[in-house]
């Protein structure tokens, strides 16, 4: 069983995604949250409801397990945990989940267009393009749409919630909150190409696989993590 050390460095590395990304410009007030496996299989540690991304501290990261109950930390849950728990189960190369409202993502999927590899940063996704859940617009909040959710995923590592969000996922909630990170910068970069009077060019896939080799092999997403960390405490 996981000891009270290890539970601190749960908590601390839950809190520590939140305020990443809402120094990243991924909150949207009070919803958004980041989750990471429970070691125990027991669930998934994320934030309680209630509280902005940026103002998450360790105290503020509870354990909930499959059926949303709450079995450490005080407060509520969010309601929408099952995004959480079904990828964890469906997953089990997953061990982090990132669900955010950022907004060129959500502008970008909600405008029917793909992500294309116009920059560096798409790269990270494409090819293939990244799939897109439109069962609802609404939350997810009950097993059975985080089920559809985490099949629509499939073995991706984003997913567009169409007119809703992004979920992001990776290895470690490391890497799923550098994907988030990402994906909103490639978003961004595909909406100001396309501001220019002419059709954007984008990297066949053969060259995107070949970048995202070179940029965002594990080693270089680990680097952007310790700048991040960096970042927020300056």
């Amino acid at each position: 069983m996981t000891n009270s050390s290890e539970t601190e460095e749960i908590r601390q590395l839950v809190s520590l995604s939140s305020r990443i990304l809402g120094s990243s410009d991924q909150g949207d007030l009070i919803w958004g949250h980041a989750s990471t496996r429970d070691p125990d299989g027991r669930g998934v540690w994320m934030k309680a409801s209630g509280w902005g991304l940026e103002e998450v501290t360790p105290d503020q990261v509870q354990l909930v397990d499959p059926v949303g109950d709450v079995l450490e930390g005080a407060g509520p849950r969010h309601s929408e945990y099952p995004i959480h728990t079904e990828i964890i189960a469906a997953r089990p190369d997953v061990g982090g989940v990132v669900h955010t409202h950022s907004p060129y993502a959500v502008a970008l999927a909600a405008a029917g267009q793909p992500l294309r590899p116009v920059s560096h940063a798409a790269n990270y996704f494409v090819p293939p393009e990244i799939p897109r859940f439109t069962d609802t617009a609404d939350l997810i909040l009950t097993p059975e749409l985080g089920g559809s959710l985490a099949a629509t995923l499939g073995a991706a590592s984003a997913v567009f919630l169409v007119n809703h969000g992004i979920v992001t996922v990776g290895p470690t909630l490391q890497v799923a909150t550098v994907a988030a990170i990402i994906l909103e910068r490639a978003a961004q970069q595909q909406w100001i190409t396309q501001g220019f009077d002419s059709w954007p060019s984008w990297s066949e896939p053969a060259e995107s696989e070949s970048k995202r080799r070179h940029i965002f092999h594990a080693d270089a997403v680990y680097q952007v993590w310790d700048y991040l960390v960096r970042r927020l405490e300056q």
